[in-house]
């Protein structure tokens, strides 16, 4: 979870003014706006996102002071920001995140004079809506006339006593579901709540009593014309890309074959054309007048080629967007950018000077680890070894003990909060053989499958295990080699050396883990350059065993090296070696002495979640993300995929269709093939696989989670209009509401 903040300013009298935060989502379309939008990242650094909106009856001096204050806005947050000029009735769907469900511009503005009325002040007006959009919603007022009609699109008719959806026979069961909300938003801000909704089927005749009334209002009942009205919306895939170079007020096309980062100059600034977009880089080196008139060189483009739709997108040289850096051939990996704490403060002082209310926005949150939900540790686990195209099944002594050759299933019931909850994974070792991991995930799928897919999967493979794993397994030992069928074939096939751990033989393990509840020894090389100051190891040689306690060592890594011993040499006692204070024995076991590193192995660290939705279609996955996502984002007929850098969760639907339900883990492998967020993800990733329904604490927790929206029945329009119309409140989880305390408690 991440803490924001939205600033909001309106243009009056070519000044900046403070929007009251009760009044955010409020626009009149004779206004021109500047929206600052600001998230705490959990690095602990922010992220800022200005946008301008522009009224469409707003004046050229209103819309060029907000171009303005939003260039000198984002030089003051030190050239971070990235900025987006929005046109009333063409968002983008970043900026209608923010105000969800939706906006509705109002009449009336500053210049014009008109009187910003509100709305327990005036007389309800019947008015007809045009609703578009999957995931997030464009809602327009039109004439309220039965010729506004079409097949494609949701309208909503917001009468007196009664708000009607008409679904047009072409639109989809998500996107009526999304209408739906704005409906809810219509219900409560203009009938505080209390008015009839009524549902209208495009082609349904009189005999629906709602369809009867919605067309009374229209004048009667008459066939819609077949031809569709809906404004096509999207990208040009004719469209050829162009990179344009400002340079002291001179505008020059760069002449390129492919566009690479090498051609964008830190003291120019550059302008990339790409149809429905254009990207405005500004170099770090720029001075504020030139990145003005590179905004000015966009919107004249915009108005030469008539292209009110497009939108304008700038950014700094360091802070480009991910769908920005793709547009270019082998972007270098990008960096996390520090802002120092003197930086910060010259900003707040600047944005204070130009009075704009910028408290607790300057100062970045700490960075501090927040309260991780852990999977309940008493449940039931069983194990299986992969062995060739069978499985065998591991005792209690055993099923803590791995090979790196082989390949495991493992199937943990345990308690959840709404009854037994399972966890159904495959673990690969480094050097398993792929027929066996094959073996292992058909396997885990005819498990799943036989649960009615009310567990949840997951492919892991060695070093990129989860916590909730070692929570699991609590005291595993991972063995170099295999004794799988599989492993030993491959071994003999290709006269490779068998490694395979052997108890009279000499080994080193590397002791990990946090407590006796999640500790872990792993055989490593027995070569110096396996050491580490960070860690303890255990080494021995049959019967002679040394603890290795280095340097930079916990007393818990220590305590965790005798409980180890335990497992892997019980009865025997070792000798303790302190790093520097060795036994020549002891380098003459583990060979030369040489440098080796002092750093503790870095895992992927948990990240800010992305979710995209997805189609996927003859091996080709399409994404899209969804912004400041919420659980309502998650329609039960899609698939959708939750990126957290250390792992991957893909969400089914429980109306997906059961080919796409089995494509669900070639689904999250392609999605990591992609790297859509340009992060050189590991493709051994963690890959969950969850449905509907069986959601665990460690994938709810990333949202406001009400574990009753997932138990409803029907399509995810049947369940929304279930809610509008009979006002069914389901209840917010316990579990994180003491979550945002605790966060609450660690901000303040």
């Amino acid at each position: 979870m991440t803490l924001s903040g939205l600033e909001i300013w309106r243009i009056e009298k070519l000044q900046a003014v403070p929007v009251p935060r009760e009044s955010h989502g409020r626009f009149f379309i004779g206004d021109s706006y500047v929206i600052l939008k600001t998230t705490a990242l959990k690095n602990g650094s922010f992220r800022h996102d200005i946008h301008y909106w522009l009224g469409k009856d707003t004046s050229q001096d209103e819309a060029g002071t907000a171009a303005i204050k939003t260039v000198e806005l984002d030089a003051a947050l030190g050239g971070r920001a990235v900025q987006y000029r929005e046109v009333q009735g063409n968002e983008t769907e970043k900026f209608l995140s923010y105000f969800k469900p939706c906006i509705i511009p109002e009449e009336g503005g500053v210049a014009s004079g008109f009187r910003h009325a509100e709305v327990n002040e005036r007389e309800h007006v019947t008015r007809l809506f045009v609703c578009r959009g999957k995931h997030t919603v464009h809602v327009k007022e039109v004439l309220f006339a039965r010729s506004s009609l079409n097949h494609d699109d949701i309208f909503i008719l917001d009468t007196k006593s009664k708000i009607f959806q008409f679904n047009g026979s072409n639109s989809s069961i998500q996107e009526r579901a999304k209408a739906l909300e704005v409906v809810q938003y219509l219900k409560d801000t203009n009938h505080e709540g209390k008015c009839d909704v009524g549902a209208v089927e495009d082609g349904k005749l009189m005999a629906d009593a709602d369809a009867g009334e919605f067309w009374g209002l229209l004048g009667g009942f008459a066939p819609l014309p077949r031809k569709t009205f809906s404004e096509i919306n999207g990208k040009d895939p004719a469209f050829s890309s162009k990179l344009i170079c400002i340079n002291k007020g001179q505008i020059v096309p760069v002449d390129c074959d492919v566009l690479t980062r090498e051609l964008l100059d830190s003291t120019k600034c550059y302008l990339l054309d790409c149809g429905s977009e254009i990207y405005v880089w500004m170099g770090r080196e720029t001075l504020l007048e030139e990145r003005k008139r590179a905004g000015s060189a966009a919107e004249e483009l915009l108005r030469e080629g008539n292209r009110s739709k497009s939108h304008v997108i700038r950014l700094m040289e360091g802070f480009e967007t991910v769908i920005f850096r793709s547009k270019f051939s082998k972007w270098p990996k990008k960096a996390d950018a520090i802002v120092s704490d003197e930086s910060r403060g010259k900003v707040t002082a600047l944005l204070k000077r130009q009075g704009l209310n910028v408290k607790g926005l300057a100062k970045a949150a700490p960075v501090k680890e927040e309260p991780q939900p852990q999977i309940d540790c008493t449940g039931n686990l069983q194990v299986w070894r992969v062995n060739g195209s069978e499985k065998a099944f591991l005792s209690f002594s055993e099923q803590c003990k791995f090979y790196s050759g082989d390949c495991y299933i493992f199937q943990y019931s345990y308690p959840g909060d709404d009854g037994e909850e399972c966890l159904i994974g495959t673990w690969f070792g480094k050097k398993s053989v792929q027929e066996e991991r094959t073996t292992a995930i058909s396997f885990s799928s005819k498990m799943i499958e036989s649960l009615k897919f009310q567990a949840v999967m997951v492919r892991l493979y060695e070093g990129k295990e989860p916590a909730e794993f070692f929570s699991i397994f609590q005291n595993l030992v991972i063995f170099k080699g295999g004794v799988s069928t599989g492993y030993k074939k491959f071994v003999s096939e290709n006269s490779i050396e068998d490694d395979t751990y052997s108890e009279n033989g000499v080994a080193l393990f590397r002791i990990q883990g946090s407590g006796p509840e999640n500790m872990q020894a792993i055989q490593v090389d027995t070569v110096t350059t396996s050491l580490n100051s960070s860690y303890c190891y255990l080494l021995h040689d049959g019967d002679t065993v040394f603890t290795w306690i280095g340097n930079l060592s916990s007393s818990m890594d220590q305590e965790l090296a005798e409980r180890q011993l335990d497992v892997i040499k019980p009865n025997l006692q070792s000798r303790m070696l302190k790093e520097g204070s060795e036994y020549d024995q002891f380098w003459k076991l583990i060979g030369v002495k040489s440098e080796y590193p002092s750093q503790k192995i870095a895992k992927d660290q948990e990240s800010d979640p992305h979710l995209f939705s997805c189609t996927f279609s003859k091996g080709v996955l399409k994404v899209g993300e969804i912004f400041n996502f919420t659980q309502d984002d998650l329609m039960t007929e899609d698939v959708f995929i939750l990126d957290c850098h250390s792992c991957v969760f893909v969400w089914v639907g429980q109306h997906v269709d059961t080919k796409m339900r089995a494509q669900a883990l070639s689904i999250g492998e392609k999605f990591l093939e992609l790297d859509i967020l340009m992060e050189n993800s590991s493709q051994e990733m963690p890959v969950y696989i969850i449905t509907e329904g069986s959601e665990p604490q460690f994938f709810t927790r990333f949202f406001i989670w009400d574990s009753a929206k997932s138990a409803m029945h029907g399509n995810s329009f049947e369940r929304r209009l279930s809610i509008v119309k009979d006002g069914v409140k389901p209840k917010i989880d316990v579990r994180f509401l003491r979550l945002i305390l605790i966060i609450v408690l660690v901000y303040s």
